[in-house]
């Protein structure tokens, strides 16, 4: 499952979607709205997507965790529109025989996506003023495909 909602995200949705018999292991990850961003109080987000393409680019990172770890068991679930604080904004889930590949699997979906998916946060601070916010830099080494330090 890849998906792009504008409803409250069903994180056992996103779970029961990775779920199979020869898994060991389920690892998940729900990305949630805080109340504050470099000090300035948060009253909620507003994301966007261009939801063809969006999908299409998980569905590229499934592929890719596929062909990394050998796992096929990927969801990916990222809401659109008004998501308020404490709610969950994206979900993602890998299903694995062991631990240790869920984990990194499931960290590299979740790096993948502020990554490459075309998806757009603005931020709405208590004082009134608002900034569409750039997504986390992730930068990953190509042959290794692991995170790295941007400096």
């Amino acid at each position: 499952m890849f998906k792009i909602t504008d409803e409250v995200i069903d994180t056992q949705r996103v779970i029961s979607a990775v779920e199979a018999d020869n898994a060991g292991a389920i690892v998940h990850f729900l990305g949630t709205v805080r109340n504050n961003t470099g000090g300035r109080r948060t009253l909620y987000l507003e994301y966007e997507a261009y939801a063809p393409m969006a999908e299409k680019k998980m569905a590229e990172i499934g592929h890719e965790i596929r062909e990394k770890w050998g796992l096929d068991r990927v969801a990916m679930m990222h809401r659109v529109g008004r998501v308020e604080i404490g709610e969950v904004s994206v979900a993602v889930a890998v299903a694995s025989p062991h631990r240790s590949d869920g984990f990194e699997a499931c960290k590299y979906a979740m790096d993948r996506l502020k990554q490459v998916v075309p998806i757009w946060k603005r931020e709405i601070w208590e004082d009134g003023e608002e900034e569409w916010v750039k997504p986390d830099p992730v930068y990953f080494d190509a042959d290794r495909g692991v995170r790295t330090s941007d400096g």
